[in-house]
């Protein structure tokens, strides 16, 4: 009898997570401030994107990473575009190893297909580390520059990501590239 409980009890518990996972992905459920999210939500941009300049006065952008179990975690960050490239950045304030001391860039650094919200737009894209010294330097630069108040960590503590079409293998005819520039 107490294990019958106990079993409907359990199941209970599991069919209300369940149902409350699923409110949440249909309703998104956004980082704020420094606080992780989940999904986001928002309308779903096809397009490939090869301007990117529209996001020269956004603040922040949203990123949502998948995780090892199941479930996106979903961070704010800063953005700046960069002779004509999209960029990321995740600046480790107390210093730490990379990618180990956020979640989200070890997320990415496993599977580099992210969903990015711009405004309520959603961009579905793939992310790469920007290693090389050398090309940091112009681009933690335009950081700078777009964020004049902006206390950096210093280059050796920003980590930046490059920010690069998903294309996918299924389709047989490529989207076709649009401008999303100002004019």
């Amino acid at each position: 009898m107490l294990r019958k409980i106990a079993f409907k009890a359990l199941l209970l518990i599991f069919v209300s997570f369940g149902l409350f996972l699923s409110f949440l992905r249909i309703a998104g459920y956004e980082p704020k401030d420094t606080s992780p999210g989940l999904w986001l939500s928002g309308h779903i941009v096809s397009e490939t994107i090869t301007d990117w300049s529209f996001t020269n006065e956004i603040e922040e952008i949203f990123v949502e990473t998948q995780t090892s179990y199941l479930l996106p975690h979903s961070i704010t960050t800063y953005c700046a575009v960069y002779e004509g490239k999209f960029y990321l950045f995740s600046a480790y304030y107390e210093g730490g190893d990379f990618p180990y001391a956020r979640r989200w860039n070890q997320n990415v650094i496993r599977d580099p297909s992210v969903r990015l919200k711009i405004n309520e737009d959603i961009y579905e894209q793939n992310l790469s580390v920007v290693s090389d010294e050398s090309q940091k330097a112009p681009i933690h630069k335009a950081f700078v520059d777009k964020y004049p108040n902006w206390q950096s960590p210093g280059i050796k503590d920003v980590h930046i990501f490059l920010v690069e079409p998903r294309f996918n293998t299924n389709l047989s005819i490529p989207s076709q590239p649009i401008q999303r520039g100002i004019l």
